[in-house]
C-alpha cells in the first residue's frame, strides 16, 4: 500500500495491517509484533528516507507491504526513496529520545535486512516469527529489559 511520507501514513498502515491480519486468522501476538515493526519501519522511512519518486521531503509516498507465507511467517516491508545513510541499529544513550527502533525490530524478528531497488529506492524487510517463536521472544525480551527491584525504605 502507498502511504503518505509522514506521521499520517503510519497510522493508516497500522490500521489496515491489523484489520487484514485479523481477517486472515493471524494470532494477536504476531499481529502486535508486526504492527510495532511496521510502525518502526515507517517512522524510520519518514525520518531518514525520501519519499518515492521525485517529491521533496515531506511530500509523496512510501510503500508498506506484508504477506503471510505458507509456513505461517509474516514478512513486512517498507520502501522509501533512500536517504543519506543506511539503516543500522544504533547505540543510543539512556536519555536519548530515539534510536532504538532497529534494536526493537532485531529483538522481535527472526531476520531483517535492506534491499536496494531501482532509482535509489531502499526496502527494509523483516521476517516475523510464528506464534511459538513470538511467545519465546517476548519472554526473553522481557527478561532482558526488566529493571531491578527497587527497595522501599520505611
Amino acid at each position: 500500500m502507498a502511504v503518505p511520507h509522514g506521521p499520517a501514513g503510519v497510522g493508516q498502515a497500522r490500521h489496515r495491517m491489523r484489520a487484514q491480519l485479523r481477517g486472515g486468522g493471524v494470532s494477536e501476538a504476531v499481529i502486535d509484533d508486526a504492527v510495532l515493526i511496521l510502525s518502526e519501519l515507517l517512522s524510520n522511512a519518514c525520518r531518514h528516507g525520501r519519499p518515492l519518486g521525485d517529491a521533496l521531503a515531506g511530500d509523496g509516498d512510501v510503500r508498506a507491504a506484508w504477506r503471510v507465507e505458507p509456513s505461517g511467517r509474516l514478512t513486512v516491508e517498507v520502501t522509501d526513496g533512500g536517504g543519506p545513510t543506511r539503516p543500522v541499529p544504533a547505540t543510543p544513550s539512556v536519555t536519548a529520545r530515539g534510536g532504538r527502533g532497529l534494536n526493537i525490530i532485531t529483538a522481535l524478528a527472526q531476520d531483517w535486512g535492506v534491499r536496494d531497488g531501482v532509482h535509489g529506492e531502499v526496502t527494509v524487510w523483516v521476517v516475523v516469527h510464528d506464534d511459538a517463536g513470538a511467545a519465546r521472544r517476548r519472554e526473553d525480551f522481557a527478561a532482558r529489559v526488566t529493571a531491578p527491584p527497587v527497595s522501599r525504605a520505611s
